[in-house]
């Protein structure tokens, strides 16, 4: 019975109190002290190291320090970071989190760290982290949706929503279970649904691995919500490092893996198969012995691939890869060299290029033609470990396409038929409504040059790296080849080059041979959205025009203020203009070439800036009026301060919106920054950004960005742990090839002033009316970027280098033609947030 004495209970004795230790308060008082004090001299690395004397030995000084400590934390590593102090950056961030485990903040800040560095499963980790502390919490929040995109790839959403693709994957692997194929390896698990589907079948045994930690993690915790916790081994390591009995205990009688990528081969499945059959499978069956114990012997699936190609002519992919102009923002390109994108195919692997990039051609822009039927240009057989260790050491094969249309040769795409086994298969292929791209091989050494019915494409197909590597190399036309990678340059003029005669082609082949050594010289690689960037002349003409206006307005007031002085000039009447744009930039050029200009380029690399330096100097710009800032600074940080103690800076050129779609970091604390370096008069470029909008129903965005329905996928739950990954906003997107309906007009959902920064605002709320019955699933918006108040660029626009953004929606809306939708707009930094619902009573666009 309880025990109803009055009198308390005592488990142990009080402890008596610490005795003070006078030297220890000392010590922490005279710490403390010296902390603050470099603190405010900005010595952070001494200061770090007297607050974590502090607080180790005097633990309840934690909350009077935190902010202190922080703040300190984040002084001291930027400049670990600035110099290369990665290792004890590192050290620090751990020191501070055996201080301040629950610090949200600082898990925060390391996270940012670990993912500029590459390490982005540890970076999600301290995101995820983050957020269990403070759910509410802005900064982590976009953090993690921006590393989600990175771990958790959109097409595995796109892939788990393909439900002909997985029943196929399904039945081939249920088929080889029940004829004898009891022990499984499912390579490169993911969600680890093909290992339950083996399961599921019936094998005895399953084992499955997984490099990536963020996937090895969620398919632990799928396979575990389902029930096969006990009976599927997942291990978090590479295939290729397994050993039996090490990590499985006997060789498997059956392998199923889907490592492939658009170009077939990209995700090293040639070498996971070698590597398999020699350690980890059972041999082969032999011959066509069809009462051989199929438990005895081994096999794969995907059985083997036929792969596809076809030339094609396409706008959109040769203004990312090839230069296609001639002049941009008034300055004529004709002495840049040659520029091509760094996705480039030969025979011979090059580790400083890319051999393919891909694309959905069902959505490219502006559409594609296809100038030769398609042509098979490879078969393998994975269950033949000699045909997979002969791939790369296979002859080159010569490939006679005939031409069907005429076009502009701008790349082979390639796609493939996935056989399962005998009697099932999946193709990729770019009239299929697959999960897969395709496989795009630019041309970047014919420009101008146009194929005609009749022509015959000489492609050339190998392996070697156990890369799929396809090159246009030559066109017969009227029995004489004409070699396409020795072509002179003509610097994108555009014009077609189709001469009158073969005759005259063949000898202006051969004699281009003799410029190869120059063209080796002068080649400078820009990254794709850089070369789509130097093709857009409307862009380069706005800036030309707006500085245009500004420069000579300037020059003015300095001439009238030095007539006013009395001052002669001499020649330090210079106008200074900064741009702190990513990567390869013209616009400091433009803005040296209106006179009397010294500008300051953000060109980093040394290639790029020599081809910045040609262009000066053949568009008589002078060299002392043009100078690369980030040869002189750490970061771009340390520039946006006064160009000398005497000057100011004329304009500020800052780069706003990410090629994906988004608003950049810190956009709106630059521009703060950027203000105060201004002279009088003087401008940011853009002045002001203007985010539009509009209403959409599209099953497309929501199939890219979570698992839909709420069946189980095969029978299994595995969407509440995907989708934990599911990020509210759909980047990189081709708005002008979406398949969606439009429910809205276009509106204006958010402004940025970057001159005015009492114009600005972190909400608002928008009314919209529908136009059209449906479902709201996303509002996919864009920028107009105004120069000045006369001249902007959209993002929206056909030539734009950038691509458009979309919210999705958690949960879509029900739209009648004439209601009234009411759009909550928030921007917290960079991230864009937009929810929406039903307006009972009807009005006007609010603010």
């Amino acid at each position: 019975m309880p025990n109803t004495s009055a009198r308390p209970k005592h488990g142990r004795r009080t402890r008596r109190r610490r005795r003070e230790d006078p030297a220890r308060n000392e010590l922490v008082s005279s710490s403390l002290e010296s902390a603050q004090q470099c603190l405010f001299n900005q010595d952070y690395g001494t200061a770090f190291v007297h607050y974590l004397l502090v607080l180790n030995l005097a633990p309840m000084f934690k909350d009077f320090a935190r902010e202190s400590f922080r703040f300190t934390l984040f002084k001291w590593t930027e400049e670990l970071d600035s110099v290369g102090r990665i290792q004890d950056l590192f050290d620090c961030y751990e020191q501070a989190l055996e201080l301040f485990p629950a610090d949200e903040v600082i898990l925060n800040s390391m996270g940012e760290h670990l993912f500029r560095m590459g390490f982005r499963d540890e970076a999600a980790g301290h995101f995820h982290k983050a957020l269990k502390l403070r759910p509410d919490y802005p900064e982590a929040r976009e953090n993690f949706y921006r590393v989600a995109n990175w771990l958790v790839e959109r097409w595995h959403f796109l892939m788990l929503n393909d439900h002909g693709r997985n029943r196929k994957y399904q039945q081939a692997i249920q088929k080889a279970v029940q004829s004898g194929c009891s022990t499984v390896l499912d390579i490169g698990t993911g969600t680890g649904i093909l290992g339950m589907c083996a399961k599921k079948a019936g094998a005895a045994e399953v084992y499955a691995c997984e490099l990536s930690k963020t996937m090895y993690e969620l398919a632990c915790e799928v396979v575990s919500a389902n029930g096969m916790d006990g009976s599927i081994k997942i291990l978090h390591m590479k295939s290729l490092e397994m050993e039996v009995p090490k990590d499985i205990p006997h060789r498997v009688s059956l392998v199923v893996t889907e490592t492939v990528d658009a170009g077939l081969f990209g995700e090293g499945i040639i070498e996971s198969l070698i590597h398999a059959w020699h350690h980890l499978l059972l041999p082969p069956r032999r011959g066509e012995n069809e009462f051989q114990d199929q438990s005895a012997t081994g096999r794969v699936i995907p059985a083997g691939a036929t792969v596809f190609g076809m030339a094609l002519e396409s706008i959109e992919i040769r203004r990312h890869h090839r230069l296609c102009v001639s002049e941009v923002g008034g300055l004529s390109i004709a002495a840049a060299g040659e520029l091509c994108s760094p996705v480039s195919c030969s025979p011979e692997p090059d580790d400083s290029m890319e051999p393919y990039t891909t694309e959905r051609l069902s959505r490219v822009p502006g559409g594609y033609k296809a100038l030769t039927e398609p042509f098979t240009a490879l078969n393998i057989d994975f269950n033949n470990v000699q045909e997979l260790e002969g791939l790369s050491s296979r002859k080159v094969q010569q490939i006679r396409l005939p031409v069907t249309q005429e076009g502009e040769l701008d790349a082979l795409a390639v796609w493939f038929q996935l056989h399962l086994d005998e009697e099932s298969s999946l193709s990729t292929g770019p009239q299929e409504d697959t999960c897969w791209e395709q496989a795009i091989y630019p041309v970047h050494s014919t420009d101008g040059f146009v194929l005609k019915p009749r022509d015959e494409l000489i492609v050339e197909v190998s392996c070697r790296d156990a890369f799929l590597r396809l090159c246009s190399v030559a066109v017969l036309r009227d029995g004489h080849e004409i070699g396409l990678d020795k072509r002179p340059d003509t610097q994108g003029s555009g014009n077609p080059v189709s001469n009158q005669n073969p005759e005259a082609e063949l000898c202006s082949a051969l004699a281009s041979l003799q410029t190869g050594q120059k063209q080796t010289k002068d080649f400078c690689m820009l990254e794709c959205a850089e070369m789509a960037l130097l093709n857009n002349q409307d862009y380069h003409q706005s800036f030309c025009s707006a500085l245009g206006k500004l420069i000579p307005q300037l020059r003015a007031k300095c001439q009238n203020k030095e007539r006013g002085s009395g001052d002669s000039t001499d020649g330090s009447d210079l106008l200074y203009v900064l741009d702190v744009s990513e990567g390869f930039s013209l616009l400091s050029l433009i803005a040296a070439g209106h006179g009397h200009v010294k500008a300051y380029s953000s060109v980093e690399k040394k290639k790029q800036q020599e081809v910045v330096k040609r262009l000066a100097r053949s568009n008589n710009v002078p060299e002392q009026h043009l100078e690369f800032w980030l040869n002189h600074t750490e970061d771009e940080h340390g520039m946006l301060k006064r160009p000398s103690r005497e000057k100011l800076w004329s304009a500020i050129i800052l780069d706003c919106v990410e090629t994906c779609g988004l608003i950049r970091q810190k956009l709106m604390e630059k521009a703060s920054l950027a203000r105060c370096l201004l002279e009088d008069g003087g401008s940011i470029f853009p002045a002001k950004i203007v985010v539009h909008g509009m209403l959409v129903e599209s099953d497309t965005l929501l199939l890219e960005s979570a698992v839909q329905g709420q069946e189980p996928t095969l029978g299994f739950n595995i969407a509440p742990f995907i989708n934990q990954f599911t990020v509210p906003v759909h980047v990189f997107l081709d708005f002008s090839t979406l398949e969606c309906r439009h429910l809205s007009e276009f509106v204006e959902l958010f402004v940025l002033d970057l001159m005015e920064s009492t114009a600005n605002y972190t909400n608002r709320e928008v009314k919209v009316q529908a136009t059209s019955a449906g479902r709201i699933t996303a509002v996919p918006f864009w920028y107009h970027i105004y120069l000045d108040q006369e001249i902007s660029v959209s993002t929206l626009s056909q030539n734009s280098h950038w691509k458009q953004a979309a919210v999705v929606l958690p949960q879509p809306v029900e739209v009648q033609a004439g209601d009234w939708v009411r759009l909550a707009v928030k921007l917290h930094k960079s991230a864009i947030s937009i929810s929406a619902h039903i307006e009972n009573t009807p009005g006007p666009m609010e603010q």
